[in-house]
């Protein structure tokens, strides 16, 4: 499974950043697309994830800041993310679950390679 994350990088508080993800090669469908991170010393969790129905979480530190899109036709996920925080550096993955190739391969739950995001002043 490819998918391809990009957009962290070093930003102020208070500012934004885009992180993009795609899957590529002949797919099926995506159950679900997200985003996870994991900060330093602490364990991966859930930023954000969007359905292939529509439906949206979001975990509690990324509500009302971060907004999640995805693009079922291309297979992408898009996590904007505004007004950061100092505790929202993190190294952030791009996850799918349920991934099906035209091909009949499956994939329960595939993960990028990780884009850190880092906010300081």
């Amino acid at each position: 499974v490819q998918l391809q994350a990009s957009g962290g990088g070093l930003v102020q508080p208070g500012g934004s950043l885009t992180l993009s993800c795609a899957a590529s090669g002949s797919i099926s469908r995506i159950n679900v697309m997200g985003w996870y991170r994991r900060a330093a010393g602490k364990q991966r969790e859930l930023v954000a994830d969007f359905t292939r129905g529509g439906m949206i979480t979001y975990a509690d530190p990324a509500k009302g800041r971060f907004t999640i899109s995805r693009d079922n036709a291309k297979n992408t996920v898009t996590l904007q993310m505004n007004s950061l925080k100092l505790e929202d550096t993190a190294v952030y993955y791009c996850n799918a679950k349920g991934l099906k190739y035209v091909s009949g391969d499956y994939f329960a739950n595939s993960w990028g390679q990780g884009t850190q995001v880092t906010v300081s002043s």
